[in-house]
């Protein structure tokens, strides 16, 4: 089973942006409820694609840089990064397969 990492802006560029393999930011905020829906969403994603990406979950109040240098208007959101760089952006909940056909579009061609 796949850990969800709690990162701050700190060490995105590490955790993420220097990342040798995919990678899934999850934004979220205490007081969202669409993102309590999203946590078991964001778990089972990472428990079921550990081999494929790493997935990282940043709190967006604390963390203004990263909330703001990628654009997170609203949370739940999602940014996925490949080599670095960001390929795809989604906000709002979305179910487990709908967070599935996010990355199968990417990470088909990535592994």
């Amino acid at each position: 089973m796949s850990e969800v990492l709690v990162i701050n802006d700190s060490q995105f560029e590490a955790e993420v942006l220097k990342s040798e393999q995919p990678v899934l930011v999850y934004f979220w905020a205490s007081w969202c409820g669409p993102c309590r829906l999203m946590a078991p969403v964001i778990s089972t994603v990472a428990t079921e694609r550990a081999d494929q990406l790493k997935i990282v979950k940043m709190e967006v109040d604390p963390n203004p840089e990263a909330v703001s240098k990628y654009q997170v208007q609203g949370v739940p959101a999602l940014r996925l990064f490949i080599e670095g760089q960001l390929v795809e952006s989604a906000e709002g909940a979305m179910s487990a397969p709908q967070v599935a056909a996010v990355l199968d579009k990417h990470l088909s061609s990535a592994v």
